[in-house]
């Protein structure tokens, strides 16, 4: 099981909340434990999910430092201003039981 949690925004999201979360159960989002959805977000944290989730190795897809091994970071693809009226999104992925 995932957990991808709003680590940090950049700008103003709209649907997003430092601290929001989104779990996945391969292959199932778990809605009632998830807080929010962002379809701008969803293609950056599904394109990771999967090989997260069988083979956690976040360190040699160049998602974390070598000292931050348990967790992986991605973005979503708002770039926020001076772009966008938006915000980019930092995300961090681990694993939980």
């Amino acid at each position: 099981m995932l957990e991808i949690t709003v680590h940090d925004i950049r700008g103003h999201c709209p649907v997003y909340k430092v601290g929001d979360r989104v779990i996945i159960q391969n292959p199932q989002i778990n809605l009632e434990m998830t807080d929010a959805l962002c379809t701008h977000a969803l293609p950056s944290i599904l394109h990771y999910a999967l090989i997260l989730e069988k083979n956690w190795n976040p360190f040699q897809l160049g998602l974390t430092k070598a000292d931050d091994q348990d967790n992986a970071y991605i973005q979503c693809i708002d770039p926020g201003p001076p772009y966008t009226e938006g915000g980019t999104v930092i995300f961090r992925l681990r694993k939980i039981n």
